[in-house]
């Protein structure tokens, strides 16, 4: 008789995984999944098959909650192989390696400096982002025209960390969204060289760090004002309407209602309150 691979019982968990090299993020989930035993899991902030690092994936309700958590910023950790020219801005893709001069060292710090500002990109064309409801990394593959509209990207921080030729390396931390390809194509431009990513790790998502798939609890790392609720609590557990009265915050945004064995995610609105999130269980 055949083991069951998956629990039928609901499981909330928050953790961080470790995702390595040449292998998808929605692949690497689904270990996750069979690891924990349970289907219902989710993850934020996809990772290019190329890349490893921090992946903050959730099972259960907590998957409802990326919106809300700390995120951002987020921190990288990429070499530049100098002299490589690749379709892909990494090695999955490489067309062709050659010989670069050696760099100043000063040089390459002061440019590095120089990005930390809000920056005008092309997201590269191998890609999530969507086509006409294709990503573009699918498109790039069979060998389409790919063309992305410009984005932006903010560089809060960047940390030089060493230059042993051909290979520099960097840290860089950025908004949601960046694209760390893109911005070593850009710190090439300025250095007036190719060259393309060889090794990218993504250090922390915001408060979240890889700390050995730890139980996380969501109420430390939500993004949310927690108010009071004075009313009477069978009103959430059935989802009933709220009234603006029984909190103590009443003007419009999204707050947290925490109580002993739950919490709800809800919205003022010109003094309507309405549920985004109900019941969602600690």
């Amino acid at each position: 008789m055949q083991n069951r691979v998956y629990n039928k019982e609901p499981l909330n968990k928050l953790i961080v995984v470790n995702k390595p090299m040449f292998i998808s993020s929605n692949s690497y989930l689904n270990k996750i999944k069979r690891k924990y035993k349970n289907k219902k899991a989710g993850f934020s902030g996809t990772l290019d098959p190329f890349a490893k690092g921090c992946l903050i994936v959730a099972f259960g309700q907590y998957s409802k909650l990326f919106q809300f958590l700390k995120k951002t910023p987020k921190t990288y950790r990429a070499v530049i192989w100098l002299g490589v020219i690749s379709d892909s801005l990494d090695i999955e893709n490489i067309i062709s390696i050659n010989e670069e001069n050696k760099l100043d060292i000063n040089d390459i710090k002061n440019e590095l400096k120089n990005l930390e500002r809000e920056i005008e990109y092309f997201p590269p064309k191998f890609s999530a982002k969507k086509i006409d409801g294709e990503r573009a990394y699918n498109l790039a593959r069979e060998g389409k025209e790919v063309e992305l509209k410009k984005s932006k990207m903010n560089i809060y921080a960047t940390k030089f960390i060493s230059y042993s030729h051909p290979f520099i390396t960097f840290e860089a931390s950025v908004s949601e969204g960046s694209y760390i390809r893109s911005l070593a194509q850009i710190l090439l431009e300025k250095l007036n060289r190719v060259g393309t990513l060889s090794y990218l790790n993504r250090l922390n998502e915001g408060e979240f760090f890889y700390e050995n798939e730890k139980d996380l609890n969501p109420l430390d790392y939500l993004d949310i004002k927690q108010i009071n609720y004075s009313g009477d609590k069978s009103y959430f557990e059935q989802g009933k309407k709220i009234l603006i009265e029984y909190l103590d915050e009443k003007n419009d945004g999204k707050y947290l209602v925490k109580f002993d064995d739950f919490f709800s995610i809800i919205e003022i609105d010109n003094e309507e309150v309405k549920y985004i999130l109900n019941k969602v269980m600690i």
